[in-house]
């Protein structure tokens, strides 16, 4: 497992305290332009022209002749960082990168702990999400066709409530926290479902671990799966590559929200193409969240001013879940970006009477439509997902998108 660690200064915003060289060498400047939309710790990020600097950067934001210094993380030739606080929309930042040796180091802010299996990633001690990289075991007395790797579970709410579920219960033990295999698809003549393991068709399992990355701004993971089709002769053949590329960001609010992304980076992994069928459900992103919310404990608002009771098979650019848990109040935004797939992706939402009132929600591009994807192109859904204390307003929500769909832009001068 490769793992690459990126040590900045330990800086909490509001609380900077470290002082760069004076000789330190200007890399570059960068204004960060707001654009019509209010911007609220909007993440940022540049490419490197000489991604070799980005072991001895250090940034500082330009007010006038007042310079703060900023956390950056650098990972793959890039540098991200966040725009702390509130700029109003019409606005512009200044930031300088400069090149020079760092006064101290200390171990950074987002972080990971690898640990019986799982990626756990972390903010200091604070638990964000986990990825089970091992094959994970159901339930005593449950179909070994039910073992499973490659999905997010837990994922916490910044007061420690736990807002997924796995192996929920005898009818629905494939459902996984956070996962995506496709449903109904078509692969070398033969329909395939990779959703269902107990058709004993096919499954999603881990491959390998390509990054690991920490830093001040964030913490993440690049791992490879694989979408294994079984076939009638007994053996396997792998139908889908898929790469699921996740980031953890630093929490804002006084701790009690929290952005974190995923993106799945899928070709075929032959020659042979694979159509995802249309379907009611399948791909995209899956969740099962707590059995803390029930139709009863919990409410859900999409976009569009859908709620459980009339979202199925309806588009939503944003679904906001808020719920009650042992913990407190706490839920989570999930946003799906305007490059996907048929977006704004449709809706598969359980209705209010299934298993006690708990909640399947799925992502699912291919719910109106087909998508055949071909040898060569590689093809990409991107989401965020905010978790909260209490709740937010739709207005709030909407911003949110609006921020992770339009980012702020930034120049070089």
């Amino acid at each position: 497992m490769k793992t690459n660690t990126y040590s900045t200064p330990l800086l909490l915003l509001g609380l900077l305290l470290a002082v760069f060289p004076a000789s330190a060498q200007v890399i570059a400047r960068y204004t960060v332009q707001a654009g019509p939309t209010d911007r609220n710790n909007s993440i940022v990020h540049i490419r490197l022209e000489n991604p070799a600097d980005a072991t001895t950067l250090v940034m500082e934001e330009v007010t006038g002749k007042k310079r703060v210094p900023v956390n950056v993380s650098t990972a793959d030739g890039e540098v991200w960082w966040v725009l702390s606080g509130h700029t109003p929309a019409g606005t512009k930042r200044f930031y300088e990168l400069k090149k020079g040796s760092r006064k101290t180091t200390t171990t950074a802010l987002m972080h990971i702990t690898d640990k019986n299996g799982a990626l756990i990633l972390q903010e200091g001690a604070q638990q964000i999400l986990q990825y089970n990289y091992a094959t994970v075991e159901p339930p005593a007395g449950s179909d070994t066709v039910y073992r499973r790797s490659a999905f997010i579970h837990p994922l916490w709410a910044p007061n420690g409530a736990v807002l997924t579920n796995a192996f929920p219960n005898a009818g629905h033990r494939h459902h996984m926290g956070i996962w995506n295999p496709w449903t109904h698809t078509l692969f070398e003549g033969r329909e395939t479902d990779f959703w269902n393991v107990q058709k004993k068709e096919g499954k999603v399992r881990f491959v390998k671990m390509e990054t690991i990355t920490s830093g001040n701004v964030w913490c993440g993971f690049n791992a490879l799966q694989e979408h294994v089709a079984f076939l009638k002769n007994g053996t396997e053949k792998t139908a889908i590559n898929e790469t699921w590329k996740v980031r953890a960001y630093a929490a804002t609010h006084q701790g009690r929200r929290r952005c974190w992304d995923l993106s799945s980076v899928f070709s075929c992994a032959g020659d042979s193409a694979v159509t995802l069928l249309q379907y009611r459900y399948g791909g995209g992103f899956g969740l099962r969240t707590t059995p803390a919310f029930t139709a009863k404990t919990s409410e859900m608002l999409t976009s569009e001013g859908k709620t459980r009771k009339n979202a199925d098979s309806t588009r939503a650019r944003w679904v906001k879940i808020t719920g009650t848990t042992p913990q407190g109040k706490a839920g989570l935004l999930i946003m799906n970006a305007p490059t996907n797939y048929d977006s704004p992706e449709p809706l598969r939402v359980w209705p209010e009477d299934m298993e006690g009132g708990e909640l399947m929600l799925n992502y699912s591009p291919t719910k109106m439509k087909s998508w055949k994807i071909t040898n060569g192109n590689v093809y990409t859904l991107t989401y965020r997902v905010m978790v909260y204390d209490g709740d937010i307003t739709p207005q709030e929500a909407e911003e949110a998108w609006k921020d992770f769909a339009f980012p702020p832009v930034v120049t070089k001068e």
